[in-house]
Parts: C-alpha cells; structure tokens; sequence
C-alpha cells in the first residue's frame, strides 16, 4: 500500500462511494470526500467511511469569515478519520491563522490544514474575470507564500506549479497535487495537468486521483496500474 494515492471520490451516491472504497481498500488508505458527497450526505459518509478503517481527506474548501471557519473545523476535527482539510487561502490571514488554532496542536489526532490557491480548473482567462490580472502562476505564489506564514501544513497546487512550490517551501510542507492524470487518458476539466511520477519527481508529497480510478473497468486495476508506476 503506497499513502502517497488518494483516490477522489466525487460521487452522491453513498453506497457507490463505499463500494469503491471496500473494492480499493487493499491498496489505497485515503479517499477524498468533497463537496458534492458531504452535500449529499454530511458528517454521516464521513463516519460510515472511517468506519470502515480508512481515512479521509475532507475537501470542503472552507472560505468565510473566520468566526465561521473557526467554528466549521472545529466541528470537522471532531469527525472521525479526517486527516487533512482543505480552505481557500484566499480567505485572508485572519481566517487562515483562526482555521490553524481551531485545527488544535500539531499532533497525530489532529487534521493537516492544507491552502487550496489557484483551483486547477481555472487559467489566464478565467482568473482574469475575477479580477486576478496576473498569470495563474503568480497568484498561486503570492496564496501559497501567506499560506505558509499563517502556519498552514500544506497546500493543494496544480502539479505544473509543484516544483515552483516545493523550491519556495522547503521539504517539510505538504503539497497535495490534484490534476494528477496516467499518460494517454483525459485531462477531464483540469487545464494543468502531469502524470503521477511527474508530479512526484517533482515535488508533491500526496497525489489525488478520481476519474481514472473510480471511471475505470476496474478501478483496482487502475489504481495498480497508477501505483506500479510510481517512482
């Protein structure tokens, strides 16, 4: 079993996530429930997953103010199984700094709170209309640099900026790489994407994976596969 592979899984369908969560369970520890599984099923999928002995990365995205956010992970700390987290790091320093003391002391039991920056569905263009004039890059630099000084654990980042990050922030912060594709399959609606060993030979500490997993004939098989190639 290899830790560094959580298999996304972005489905509302409960018994389709445990499914797919009993069948990958001898090769993959970590999935991911994001929003529209928790939207569907809240706290309780959190619970029936780790009940099952896996954990679990919670990517809600929190961004509010930080009264709220404060409030929202201590509520997700409570939650069995969770071991990383995920907010906007573009909530600003006062919530980024009141999600780290809500998250509690750096400990096993506690939760990795990891900056999500520039989201990999987004470029130029897109950035563009809200305002972000600069180059997708440049934004996730400016986010991941306050994310840091906030004493975030981590981040989440495109695998095309993953080497930029790793450089900037030495070998002990997470860098939680989605847009994580096998050579030869569909890049989906991510616009920066890298294959598994890239993005590792490059820097990232943990890979997230969906669709060419869960999607798959077999998605043990696909996760095998994935994982045999690994460096």
């Amino acid at each position: 079993m290899d830790d560094r592979l959580i298999v996304a899984l972005d489905t509302a369908d409960r018994n389709h996530a445990l499914r797919l969560a009993e069948i990958l369970q001898p090769v993959i520890r970590t999935y991911k429930v994001g929003l529209q599984l928790f939207a569907a099923h809240g706290p309780a999928i959190v619970r029936d997953l780790a009940g099952t002995g896996v954990h679990i990365f919670l990517d809600l995205k929190l961004h509010d103010i930080p009264n709220t956010v404060t409030g929202a992970v201590s509520s997700v700390r409570a939650l069995p199984g969770v071991r990383l987290i995920t907010l906007h790091a573009a909530g600003g320093r006062s919530m980024l700094e009141a999600a780290v003391r809500a998250a509690g002391p750096a400990g096993a039991d506690r939760p990795a709170v990891l900056g999500v920056t520039v989201l990999t569905s987004l470029g130029k263009a897109e950035l563009r209309e809200t305002g972000v004039a600069d180059a997708p890059g440049n934004q996730v630099r400016r986010l991941a640099s306050l994310a840091r000084s906030c004493g975030l654990d981590g981040l989440v980042c495109s695998p095309r900026e993953v080497a930029e990050m790793r450089r900037l922030t030495g070998p002990g912060f997470l860098l939680v790489t989605p847009g994580v594709r096998p050579a030869g399959s569909d890049p989906g609606d991510q616009k920066r994407v890298a294959t598994p060993a890239e993005a590792l030979r490059d820097g990232a500490s943990l890979l997230v994976v969906g669709r060419p997993i869960t999607a798959a004939a077999s998605p043990l098989d696909a996760a095998r596969r994935i994982l045999d190639t690994l460096p």
